[in-house]
């Protein structure tokens, strides 16, 4: 997969008008195609490949795809990682672009992770508020942990008012430390792959807070989904 991957601003810029100038021959010839990857390394020609990919218009020209360029090296900085999450990357294009739609607001949430005694496992709840156009909804839900806990809270929220999202399953989910030395301490950044019955999706999120990183990633997870129901 990774022979025809471009990843540098100037490479695919370069791929992206002449490919024989970095590929020794047709993708297609061995069954493969160009991919762009998004990193810190990216520049306007990674960002208006994908944009394409996604079949989001931007103009080569428009000064938002600098605005876009400076807020991925900036999060990349951070610890986020798009090359793996592209549907964070999707939600990030939207947003900037004004295509994106928020909906839901969070009010609140609170996690209790309980344990009474040593060799007992631990008690999970999650309670979220969050607010649906005019409405607030107010729900707990428990789970295998704070995670689990949290995400089964939301989707009970949500529930009444977007059912498309009982199809969504988590299949995969990462934690990386980013900040070695600083032990419980440390950012983390949390790759979560979701699907349904036709597609898989993935999403990132990073922050010191394991649950708060866990949260940014199971956000787009859902909005990624609802959006594409809307397409």
């Amino acid at each position: 997969d990774s022979a025809f991957a471009h990843k540098g601003g100037v490479h695919v810029s370069a791929v992206m008008k002449r490919p024989e100038t970095y590929e020794h021959i047709k993708p297609e010839l061995v069954g493969n195609s160009h991919r762009v990857l998004i990193s810190d390394l990216a520049g306007k020609s990674n960002i208006l490949r994908k944009a394409k990919e996604f079949n989001i218009h931007i103009a080569p020209d428009s000064p938002q795809l600098q605005d876009i360029l400076n807020t991925l090296k900036d999060l990349e900085h951070q610890g986020f990682q798009f090359e793996g999450a592209e549907a964070s990357f999707e939600l990030l294009l939207k947003k900037a672009l004004g295509l994106h739609r928020k909906f839901f607001d969070l009010i609140g949430f609170r996690v209790i992770v309980e344990k009474r005694k040593e060799g007992e496992i631990p008690l999970t709840e999650a309670t979220i508020m969050v607010r649906v156009g005019g409405k607030t909804e107010h729900t707990a839900a428990t789970g295998c942990g704070p995670v689990n806990a949290l995400d089964n809270a939301l989707r009970s929220a949500l529930d009444k008012f977007y059912p498309e999202l009982r199809n969504i399953k988590l299949h995969d989910y990462k934690v990386r430390v980013l900040t070695a030395g600083k032990g419980t301490a440390a950012r983390v950044r949390v790759l979560a792959e979701s699907g349904d019955e036709k597609n898989r999706w993935s999403t990132v999120g990073v922050s010191e807070n394991i649950i708060e990183a866990s949260w940014q990633a199971l956000v787009d997870s859902i909005e990624y989904k609802l959006l594409k129901e809307e397409e």
